[in-house]
């Protein structure tokens, strides 16, 4: 994509992933910087068209309801130079390590470090380049149940980028279904899965969650993965322990730790109890079994 516009505003840190998954319709590349020391972080969309003031205003309304920001942040949008903005932004952003995991963006060539896992994901239309909290908690969550486990089946809802479905893929013998509703992150995860050499492992759908026949069908799983927001995964709890093995895990993110108590007690009133949990920041990712 050749940006021409950016949207431009500065967030909480515990806002960024709300923004992110609200924004994602507008097929834009985000860019997010690092936290000042008053816990904002510079929050960036590049764009090829520019939306009517009044779609970002209603976007920016839902992302504040989501987030609990009373009041919506000031934002500029502004016409750029032609110049490939995603690929400038790229050279900026330096590998990240998540435990075993190094994710980085294409421009970094240097090779991994000894007995790492690495993963190419460069900052695009979906979801999930590796550097949020929320994706890191879901890679750090994964990489211990592999030292504990084999898993044959994997269910990635919400599959974004692929990042997590590859992060599978990498580590087990297994077969992953990534689903997600969005179409242009289901083209982005298909040109992810090439790039990182998993594409016999992972299959990809675009559909609607569990209301697809084709994911009820294809269970149960022995892992669901699941990195969304509070208030969905809610209300997935039922469908979850449906489609999850006897003695199955699931892992959940995209939640903060004031809501930790909320989703583990709608997914305990399904069946399932907490195993562990993982807190980065503001951020929590749970591991729950199915009994």
């Amino acid at each position: 994509m050749s940006a021409t516009y950016c949207l431009s505003l500065s967030l909480p840190s515990a806002a960024v992933h709300a923004f992110e998954a609200i924004f994602e319709p507008l097929d834009g590349a985000i860019v997010t910087g690092g936290r000042d020391p008053q816990g904002m972080v510079p929050w960036q969309l590049y764009l090829a068209e520019p939306p009517a003031a009044e779609e970002i205003e209603r976007l920016l309304a839902i992302a504040c309801e989501i987030a609990d920001i009373a009041t919506p942040p000031a934002y500029s949008l502004d016409k750029l130079p032609e110049v490939d903005w995603v690929a400038e932004s790229q050279k900026a952003l330096p590998p990240i390590l998540a435990g075993r995991f190094r994710i980085r963006g294409s421009h970094v060539t240097e090779p991994a470090p000894p007995g790492a896992v690495d993963l190419l994901i460069d900052a695009n239309a979906a979801f999930g380049t590796g550097r949020h909290e929320t994706t890191r908690g879901c890679l750090l969550a994964l990489q211990d149940i592999a030292k504990r486990r084999p898993v044959s089946l994997i269910l990635d809802m919400g599959c974004g980028s692929g990042v997590l479905a590859m992060a599978a893929a990498k580590l087990w013998p297994c077969r992953v279904l990534g689903v997600d509703n969005d179409a242009p992150s289901i083209r982005v995860a298909a040109e992810n899965l090439k790039a990182n050499g998993v594409v016999d492992a992972v299959t990809l759908l675009c559909g609607d969650g569990f209301r697809d026949a084709r994911v009820r069908q294809a269970g149960p799983y022995d892992l669901i993965l699941a990195n969304i927001l509070a208030e969905p995964l809610c209300r997935m709890a039922e469908d979850v322990k449906r489609h999850l093995a006897p003695g199955g895990l699931v892992i959940l993110s995209g939640l903060l730790t004031t809501q930790e108590r909320q989703v583990t007690a709608r997914y305990r009133a399904a069946g399932l109890v907490l195993v562990t949990r993982y807190r980065l920041a503001e951020w929590s990712t749970l591991v729950l079994k199915r009994g």
